[in-house]
């Protein structure tokens, strides 16, 4: 595997990843707790692969 098939395949493994936080926070209860951990957890898992994809444009920019 080389340098670029790596890069695509991380971006993909976070996009995995966050649909299966997605699907976590889903299965949280509808209690107070349960959706102040569900928004966290959403916001926490699902932020690296934008992040990771803003970072490949900025790299592809300089």
């Amino acid at each position: 595997m080389n340098e670029k098939e790596k890069k695509f395949d991380l971006q993909e493994r976070f996009i995995d990843y966050a649909v299966r936080i997605i699907n976590v926070s889903e299965q949280l209860p509808e209690t107070k707790a349960g959706k102040h951990i569900a928004s966290q957890i959403l916001r926490s898992g699902t932020s690296p692969a934008p992040n990771y994809g803003e970072a490949l444009l900025e790299e592809c920019l300089w």
